[in-house]
């Protein structure tokens, strides 16, 4: 488990962290989830990459080689590191996509309401009201195993009957995990997105995990939510993928985070 502060950890430590809980990352910088062949986390105190563990190591060297961290340029044009990466990956394996974005950190005791009810999995009894209010953006058992805790941790904006917006876990690790936000395009720019993952947050209570939210470049809308909650931005994670793979991540069994 963590142990210190979360907001007195570096930067590039946390991006490290985010990334190894998004694609099984080990402690030998490989990745163990084949959708990526190299990642990149580009904080302003430091760079922490990883490779794809399908990547031959000869090929995982010379990527190792070229992972230094980027002076100047806007960050949300892809750092020459990143290109660098693509360009050998493509010569020696085929096509490959380039993407990123902006990682936060969530931190405990974050705040924020709308004018919505917030109902959140922690709530017992009053999850049941839900059932029959599926967004129509899950399948019907997913939605029920939602409300039934088998995927982590959510918080649902309901507006009437109907869920207007919804905070859940698409993936999580022993040590982190990753708040994944919807809102009902009728009901956005009303803060019920920053609502509801705020109250996400909330409950995970105490039980030690770092909490990360994590947008593409071009969603400038993901990004003012993390703006109105006040979340502490890490850096950006850049990856380079197979063609249509850039958002796959690892998919694992909601637990407790194991002890020691």
């Amino acid at each position: 488990m963590p142990t210190g502060s979360a907001e007195d950890a570096s930067a590039a430590a946390l991006l490290n962290l985010e990334m190894a809980m998004l694609w099984d990352g080990d402690d030998h910088g490989r990745l163990h989830h084949g959708a990526h062949y190299v990642a990149l986390g580009v904080a302003d105190d430091g760079l922490t990459a990883a490779v794809g563990a399908a990547v031959p190591d000869p090929l995982a060297a010379e990527l190792a080689d070229l992972a230094v961290l980027p002076r100047g340029g806007p960050e949300c044009a892809p750092p020459t590191t990143i290109l660098r990466c693509a360009r050998l990956l493509r010569g020696r394996l085929g096509p490959v996509e380039v993407s990123g974005g902006p990682s936060y950190l969530v931190p405990p005791g974050v705040r924020a309401e709308s004018t919505a009810r917030v109902v959140r999995s922690t709530d017992g009894a009053g999850t049941g009201a839900l059932r029959g209010a599926n967004p129509g953006t899950w399948a019907d058992g997913e939605w029920h195993a939602l409300l039934d805790g088998r995927f982590g941790p959510w918080a649902a904006a309901v507006d009437g009957e109907r869920v207007v917006a919804l905070c859940c876990t698409p993936v999580f690790s022993d040590r982190a995990a990753e708040a994944g936000v919807w809102t009902r395009p009728s009901h956005r720019g009303r803060g019920h997105a920053a609502s509801v993952t705020a109250h996400w947050a909330s409950a995970f209570g105490s039980d030690g995990r770092r909490l990360f939210y994590s947008t593409s470049a071009a969603n400038t809308a993901s990004q003012r939510v993390a703006e109105r909650l006040g979340l502490r931005r890490l850096g950006w994670i850049w990856k380079v993928s197979r063609p249509g793979e850039q958002g796959s991540h690892v998919e694992r069994t909601w637990g407790p985070p194991a002890i020691g």
